[in-house]
């Protein structure tokens, strides 16, 4: 059959399965793409995954969400047991992380976060809310945890009867279900082992250990035909899954084996088959039925099985497992309803600051708060609240990410908390994003505009007060020289964060550059360190005679300015530029800038002058005065007189 017909089927083949779920009518049409007597060719049985993967995403969008799957494990996909909320802020059961250690551990959900573990502490807040609102559940998983450590010692009876028991208390567990497969399957109750492998692929339709389980089953109960499509719907989950290929070639290799001798036969008895032409389930296909449609309704007859149907297997369908769990009220917490009636806002609450959590973080020692709480504890000593263990990488990294599950659950559950601490948080972001009012006010040096000013952090106090710079995004705050009577100086100069670099142990050396003059109107406090109500000055403009004479008093300086620099040695001079920079160059118009040259601000840091008496040139608003007192300075400092 040549390429573009045997691809003409596989596009029809797709469409059957998109329509009708039909996988065994999808196997014959790719089976008789590849010719009757021969193995599917390794691109014919990529296509055909491919296809089955975009069926299973379509089924699974549209399948409705149980309640409890809010507490669902991305990894194991069933309920959390015993969870562990990772640093990037997504949580998994503390059995699922462990089992990766010493392999590419690390969240399956976030790209690029492979490698190892941190420790792995139980999230003290999430288990306490599943205990109290799934008890059944919690149960049944620790029966099952208990069976799995039973089978590991090989104890298989004793672990079938934790099975057992987990099943009726929690009749909706996938993995149970698997499990228990897997201890008939090694005791060779090969029935049984199949019930259970369809009943976790009914419960879990995506998962791809159930589907391995049936096929397994069915290989030692004779079902090749249903074997193969079970490895080969496990193939379409996970294309990588090499024993799922494994499986799948060999199965292919022996229905194709068991084709040819049934050709033999029938060629030794001469007999002639006829094969009745499918009727389509909607009629649509009984009109346009081929010699195709013949051969492929011949070989899938007595295959009652399908898979991405509504049937279910010989047991109880998970609707009615569901009902059953609704019936429960707070044992199982089935329905919305339910659920909500029994999260409370304490059950969410920051034992900090006693309120709903805002932006939850869980530390790896398990405990879970507001992050502006936490940071906030963090500033004073590095270790937890509550525990007092050591959170030293929590300082390092920097990277306090929101839990995933804690926050969706309080948006799902607490909306109207939620709504509250948001308006809090909103407004107190407004009012420390004003930078005329309770400007934050960093008491230590003279800065001056265009001139970088690196500092570092260490009191607890200002590590709050950068930190609330860059969280409103104006990543300012004034300098001011410290003031013995008053706090501080009555004129400083605004800084602008440029970047911020975080140590281990909580201090950090922020890389800041000065911006704008001002003069305090108020002086007050917050949280530990001082504030000021402020307005912004300026150099006042001169015309005419007087701007003339400005620019050649400006010019006159600053040749005088640059001469003296250049005279430096070469060790002052080679560590004021690594400190400083380049001397700015002269500015064709002395009066663009409000602030007016940098070369002045950039001369006055250079000079070797105490803090007071480089306070009075920061007030100064006319560029005149600063010119003639750097000229002042100057003239000193070549002539220092006897």
């Amino acid at each position: 059959m040549r390429p573009p017909e045997w691809q003409g089927m596989l596009q029809r083949a797709e469409r059957w399965l998109a329509q009708s779920g039909q996988l065994p009518e999808v196997l014959r049409l790719c089976q008789l793409a590849s010719g009757n007597t021969r193995l599917l060719r390794a691109e014919q049985m990529g296509e055909l995954v491919d296809c089955m993967a975009r069926s299973i995403r379509l089924k699974s969008s549209s399948a409705p969400v149980r309640e409890w799957e809010v507490f669902g494990c991305h990894k194991c996909q069933g309920f959390l047991y015993e969870p562990v909320s990772l640093l990037c802020g997504h949580t998994f059961c503390k059995k699922c992380l462990e089992k990766e250690r010493g392999q590419a551990a690390g969240c399956s959900i976030c790209p690029g976060s492979k490698g190892a573990l941190p420790r792995l502490r139980i999230n003290v807040v999430l288990s306490n809310l599943l205990a109290k609102c799934f008890p059944e559940r919690v149960k049944a998983s620790q029966l099952r945890c208990e069976g799995n450590l039973l089978y590991k010692e090989k104890n298989l009876q004793a672990a079938l009867q934790k099975y057992n028991e987990a099943i009726r208390l929690e009749p909706s567990d996938h993995l149970t279900y698997s499990n228990r497969s897997q201890v008939h399957s090694l005791l060779n109750s090969w029935e049984e082992a199949l019930k259970d492998a369809e009943m976790a692929c009914n419960l879990q339709p995506t998962w791809i250990k159930g589907h391995l389980r049936k096929g397994q089953a069915l290989v030692k109960l004779g079902k090749t035909e249903e074997a193969f499509q079970a490895f080969l719907f496990s193939l379409a989950l996970d294309s990588g899954n090499k024993m799922a290929r494994s499986e799948a070639q060999r199965e292919n290799m022996e229905m194709c084996a068991a084709r040819r001798e049934d050709q033999k036969a029938a060629d030794r008895s001469g007999l002639e088959k006829s094969t009745p032409v499918a009727e389509s389930k909607k009629g649509s296909h009984a009109s346009s039925a081929t010699e195709s449609d013949t051969l492929i309704s011949d070989q899938c007859s007595l295959l009652k099985r399908k898979y991405c149907s509504d049937e279910a297997p010989n047991t109880d369908p998970p609707s009615k497992i569901m009902k059953r769990d609704a019936s429960k009220g707070k044992g199982s917490g089935a329905g919305k309803s339910s659920l909500f009636g029994f999260v409370e806002p304490s059950d969410m609450e920051c034992s900090l600051c006693m309120r709903v959590f805002y932006e939850p973080v869980t530390t790896p020692c398990g405990h879970t708060f507001c992050l502006k709480c936490l940071e906030r504890c963090l500033d004073h000593k590095p270790n937890c609240p509550l525990c007092k263990e050591g959170l030293s990488e929590c300082l390092a990294i920097r990277k306090h990410c929101k839990t995933v599950l804690v926050e969706d659950l309080i948006a799902k559950y607490l909306p109207e908390q939620l709504t509250e601490r948001r308006r809090l948080h909103e407004e107190e972001i407004a009012e420390l994003s004003n930078l005329n009012k309770n400007v934050p006010i960093f008491v230590c040096t003279i800065a001056y505009p265009t001139v970088p000013c690196p500092l570092h952090i260490f009191e607890p106090c200002y590590r709050l007060m950068i930190r609330r710079c860059m969280e409103t995004g104006t990543k300012q705050f004034g300098m001011c020289l410290g003031d013995p009577v008053r706090g501080f100086a009555d004129y400083g100069c605004m800084l602008e964060i440029k970047n911020v670099q975080f140590f281990a142990d909580g201090r950090s050396v922020v890389d800041s550059i000065g911006k704008r003059r001002f003069k305090v109107l108020k002086h007050g406090q917050r949280d530990g360190y001082n504030t000021a109500d402020i307005e912004y000055i300026e150099d006042q403009k001169v015309q005419g005679a007087e701007s003339a004479e400005l620019k050649l008093l400006h010019e006159s300086v600053y040749d005088e300015a640059y001469k003296w620099f250049d005279a430096l040695g070469p060790g002052l001079k080679s560590r004021i530029l690594g400190h400083f920079g380049l001397m700015p160059a002269k500015d064709s118009d002395p009066q663009s800038n409000p602030n007016g040259p940098a070369w002045c601000w950039w001369i006055l840091a250079v000079f070797p002058l105490e803090n007071r008496a480089q306070l009075p040139f920061l007030a100064m608003t006319s560029l005149k005065e600063r010119l003639l007192g750097i000229k002042r300075i100057l003239d000193y400092m070549a002539n220092p007189g006897p």
